[in-house]
């Protein structure tokens, strides 16, 4: 059954029927929203769903988000999205608040050993058989007013995200359920971390080849092109290509005839930030040697590939036992951290990132497996 489809356009109705939501045991949320030449998404829909209508809210028209904020903040309510980091992103430039508790049901779907990473369409075609249109995926979310097709595919997706989050729920044990959650909780801890500019050298591929000085100028045009990019709202390729951070670190160069020969610089980029990073570029180069950050790590040799072998089998083995996707039990991040701990010849310790559950499930084990390989 198709349900009703509501629009809220300005700031008493969405107060109004924010109040509604907070009595709720769950809400489901998406958005619609466009990010071609910008660093941050501009929202052009935000949908609701309640399992008894579908709420179209216009944030063209919106200006006081504080009740809505009292919702995405409602320990009570449940909030339900679908592979939601890009939602995330979405709520917290519009409003300044994340969701929780958070339910994703793509993560619900791994946890019921459906399939890592599964799309909406797919997920909504596999457990209520229903066929999704696939019109309206790239639309210009900001033109008024949107088509009607446009109203019934953003109506559409919350009215079957709230379906698939009352089936999935209820074949959730409490204990995948509190997992879930925890997750969620995770993810939105993350986003509110908002990130170090002048960290942001860490990152930069191939950056364990530069000296310390190197490093010193790596840092200060990352984290201008950090800065750069928010403060201008453009992606951060837009600013400097990734592929150029690296050479420009190492080469230094002192004009624009030089900086133009970087690889993969952008004219663009040489046109309007040219003079910028060269003097960058100059004043990084005399920062003193006791400023300059200490050697990134290197990558781990290719001789750990069948320890990592080894420690994912058990994830598998633990996945398999509880029914549950591999893909969600070890990354291959946190292994390669706790590789990194010891490596070659150290004592292995737990890596920070490996909490929560699997700390507690497969942590030991993975250090008894680390000793046994060493032995």
């Amino acid at each position: 059954m198709t349900l009703a489809i509501q629009w809220i356009k300005d700031n008493e109705s969405l107060a109004r029927h924010c109040a509604h939501w907070r009595t709720c045991p769950f809400v489901v949320l998406d958005t619609e929203f466009m990010r071609v030449d910008t660093f941050y998404p501009i929202a052009g829909l935000v949908q609701v769903g309640d399992g008894e209508a579908s709420y179209l809210i216009d944030p063209l028209t919106i200006d006081d988000w504080q009740p809505f904020v009292e919702v995405l903040e409602a320990q009570a309510v449940v909030k339900v999205l679908h592979a939601c980091s890009e939602d995330l992103e979405v709520f917290l430039q519009l409003t300044g608040s994340l969701p929780v508790p958070l339910f994703d049901t793509q993560l619900a779907a791994a946890y019921l050993g459906m399939g890592h990473s599964m799309g909406y369409s797919r997920l909504v075609h596999e457990v209520l058989n229903i066929a999704l249109p696939k019109d309206e995926t790239r639309s210009d979310w900001l033109q008024r007013p949107l088509t009607e097709l446009q109203e019934r595919y953003a109506a559409a997706d919350v009215e079957h995200l709230a379906e698939l989050y009352q089936v999935l729920s209820a074949r959730l044990d409490p204990s995948k359920r509190a997992w879930l959650l925890e997750d969620g909780a995770e993810l939105v801890a993350h986003l509110r971390q908002d990130s170090d500019p002048s960290l942001a050298y860490q990152d930069v591929k191939l950056g364990w080849r530069l000296s310390r000085q190197q490093l010193a100028v790596l840092r200060e045009i990352c984290a201008w092109r950090e800065q750069e990019a928010r403060r201008s709202n453009q992606p951060r390729n837009r600013i400097v290509r990734e592929r150029s951070l690296w050479p420009l670190a190492r080469l230094q160069p002192t004009d624009k005839a030089a900086l133009a020969q970087i690889e993969d610089m952008h004219p663009r980029t040489v046109r309007q930030y040219g003079d910028v990073l060269i003097q960058l570029i100059a004043d990084a180069a005399k920062v003193p040697p006791e400023y300059w950050p200490e050697r990134l790590p290197e990558p781990l040799p290719p001789e750990i590939s069948p320890i990592l072998k080894d420690l994912r089998l058990i994830g598998h083995n633990e996945a398999e036992r509880l029914n549950m996707s591999p893909e969600l039990m070890l990354r291959k991040k946190v292994l390669e951290a706790l590789i990194k701990s010891g490596w070659p010849d150290g004592e292995y310790v737990l890596p920070d990132t490996l909490r929560g559950w699997r700390r507690e499930l497969m942590g030991q084990a993975l250090l008894d497996r680390l000793a046994l390989l060493r032995a």
